[in-house]
């Protein structure tokens, strides 16, 4: 009975980060260079991985060799969780988009860690809730949104834009990304991006700097600079 409260205390102090954080049986954390492979479509998925710094870029290559982003993950997120599935193969690549510190978990670590520390679970169910809600949005966002619009709102999400100043967008993406990212050509990108800057919307210092003058045109319902497609 005297190491009950102990045991309870020692449950109540659980941090899922520091956990992910440090060294242990099936979890590896390692620094990663910017545009390093993580892993590569085709591969085996027998291991989850999880963000403690950085940004990760996911692609997707098709039959016919075209590649296309179909995610970026930022700090406290997990990505490659299809390693937790039956016989699993990845459908992706991933890379580093800038340089990262990440933990890599095998499949059987993550399932006992699931199942014997509840807060980890509830941890890891969270970040899998908010980004699916996040990539419903990303679908409204392409079936009944112009591509000026998504791309304003990607600068938006790009900057985590909070309600105040200017925030800038901390990786630098080409035209032809952020084009890839919201269904569109790069020269309709390009237009956009310079319509934005002529209207204080963002400005280029090196990196693109998002003002506060495009969260409020986008809750406005604008900008509506062209939406002739």
């Amino acid at each position: 009975m005297l190491n009950a409260p102990q045991t309870r205390a020692s449950q109540d102090d659980f941090d899922p980060t520091a956990f992910l954080a440090r060294a242990g049986p099936g979890r590896v954390t390692e620094r990663y260079e910017k545009n390093h492979k993580i892993f590569s479509q085709g591969d085996v998925a027998d291991t989850v991985f999880f963000i403690h710094k950085g940004k990760v870029k996911v692609t997707v290559l098709s039959e016919h060799g075209k590649e296309a982003v179909v995610g970026l993950f930022a700090e406290g997120q997990f990505f490659g969780e299809t390693g937790l599935e039956e016989a699993a193969v990845r459908t992706t690549t991933g890379h580093t988009m800038e340089d990262c510190l990440i933990t890599s978990i095998t499949k059987q670590a993550m399932l006992a860690a699931l199942a014997s520390e509840p807060k980890f679970a509830t941890f890891f169910i969270a970040r899998l809730l908010s980004r699916n809600s996040r990539i419903e949005d990303d679908l409204i966002d392409q079936l009944f949104n112009s591509s000026e619009r998504r791309l304003a709102r990607l600068l938006l999400l790009l900057a985590n834009f909070g309600q105040d100043g200017t925030q800038p967008i901390a990786i630098n993406l080409s035209q032809e990304t952020l084009a890839e990212m919201i269904g569109t050509t790069r020269s309709r990108v390009s237009f956009f991006m310079n319509q934005f800057r002529k209207k204080g919307y963002i400005a280029y210092n090196g990196k693109i700097e998002v003002h506060r003058s495009l969260l409020d045109a986008v809750l406005r319902d604008k900008p509506q600079i062209r939406q002739d497609e």
